[in-house]
């Protein structure tokens, strides 16, 4: 992925932060300069955050994990919602209801309910109800598709959660704080960049200023996707040869298992075990006729000739 250029980031106003009385002044480290009253921001602290939120978001899915979009402001809802919709991933942005997060079973339950009308729409069934029915749970259905729609494939809670204007959306941002899920999110200098994980010091009131962070964020999610599928392409090829491997070795175990029981039956180079032998005498001990010198065995067949000792002299 191409890393961002400091002029595309000047050109998309990116450096424009708020009046200088609306300030934060924990904001005081990515401010740059005051310039008629308006705060700069320091965009090479905003590149430096772009890359290690950028980091954090690839690993997050090259693991597997789902990260929520959030942004209910005007200006950034198609921006964020497009952007969430082509890397995959979960997002909110029409109201944020208060325990999406920490009251997930419920909003699963509601989720469940907007899908069992799906499937009633498919087979079916609502052509069996009355009219009035149809159309109350229609309007339901139209209800809960503009406010869960866009977490509608989320089982679980996501592992990070990207939003635009931390102050904005203070409320999801306290529900992912409790549930120790990491926080990234676009920072201007009336808000606190302590509050998240991960702060982007940017301009979160216009669009091309949105739209150049969030495009970031979702290039970055793609490539960790890819690279997830990478690994996983991989992992199959290593098991493929594995389990090749492990088949050759037990084909070559199963010829090496018969040639033994051949060798078992056959004796080395002679005939079949149990047969008599033809060979010379003095093959099998014991077997060679008598030799001179009352030996029993000729030479190398039986024991071995014994000499005479001689007589000892008597001591006087």
């Amino acid at each position: 992925m191409e890393k961002i250029q400091y002029k595309e980031l000047l050109e998309a106003g990116v450096h424009f932060g708020h009046l200088k009385k609306k300030w934060n002044p924990r904001m005081m480290p990515y401010i740059f300069m005051e310039r008629r009253g308006i705060h700069i921001i320091d965009l090479n602290k905003t590149l430096e955050a772009l890359e290690e939120t950028g980091a954090a978001m690839r690993q997050i899915a090259r693991s597997g994990k789902k990260i929520l979009f959030v942004a209910t402001k005007k200006q950034a809802k198609e921006i964020v919602a497009e952007a969430a919709q082509k890397a995959g991933m979960p997002f909110v942005t029409e109201r944020w209801l208060g325990g999406m997060l920490t009251n997930f079973s419920t909003i699963r339950k509601s989720i469940k309910k907007m899908q069992g009308i799906d499937k009633m729409l498919a087979d079916g069934t609502l052509e069996n109800i009355t009219k009035k029915e149809r159309l109350r749970l229609m309007r339901d259905k139209a209800k809960l598709e503009k406010v869960l729609g866009g977490i509608a494939g989320l089982n679980r809670l996501p592992a990070a959660i990207y939003l635009v204007d931390i102050m904005h959306e203070h409320i999801a941002l306290a529900e992912a704080k409790k549930l120790n899920i990491q926080t990234m999110g676009m920072v201007d200098t009336n808000s606190d960049p302590t509050q998240v994980d991960f702060a982007i010091p940017a301009n979160d009131d216009a669009t091309k200023s949105i739209s150049i962070i969030t495009q970031y964020m979702m290039q970055s999610l793609i490539e960790g996707l890819e690279e997830r599928q990478k690994d996983k392409e991989a992992l199959e090829t290593a098991t493929d040869e594995d389990e090749a491997a492990e088949m050759r070795r037990e084909f070559n175990m199963g010829e090496d298992d018969e040639d033994k029981e051949k060798g078992e039956r056959r004796g080395p180079g002679g005939p079949k075990r149990g047969g008599r032998s033809t060979g010379t005498p003095g093959s099998k001990p014991g077997g060679g006729k008598p030799g001179p010198g009352g030996g029993k065995g000729g030479p190398g067949g039986g024991n071995r000739r014994r000499t005479a000792r001689p007589a000892q002299r008597p001591r006087p």
